[in-house]
């Protein structure tokens, strides 16, 4: 059964740093492309940054650009987004996603979710 698990989420002063993690069962991460999301409160969802299969190229949010970072690391089969300089509009649910078609690029569409963990950013 094909299942994502999203994780790391929690609470942080604006300037700081989480890294999020997302756990793969029943596939492999290096049979995808991979792909973060958020949803912030009375907003839609939004690509956040994802990574093709194909080639490993990344996309990037501009409003994330310089900031984060996403990887994966198939000997563990798990994705993660590093978050750096975090500021209170970075504040939302993100999420975690995959796609067998291994050329997707942002916004998608992916396949799989993960459930969401939340981020939020103080100050």
């Amino acid at each position: 059964e094909v299942q994502l698990q999203a994780f790391g989420g929690g609470l942080v002063q604006a300037g700081g740093s989480l890294r999020l993690s997302c756990a793969a069962y029943g596939f492999s991460f290096d049979d995808t492309a991979i792909g973060w999301f958020r949803q912030a409160p009375g907003k839609e969802r939004e690509a956040v940054s994802c990574m093709s299969n194909t080639d490993g190229s990344t996309y990037y949010a501009d409003s994330v650009l310089g900031r984060f970072t996403i990887s994966s690391d198939n000997a563990k089969n798990t994705m993660c987004l590093q978050m750096n300089s975090l500021k209170p509009e970075d504040t939302a649910v993100y999420y975690c996603a995959a796609e067998w078609n291994r050329s997707t690029w942002c916004p998608g569409p992916f396949a799989s979710w993960g459930q969401g963990t939340q981020v939020t950013v103080s100050s």
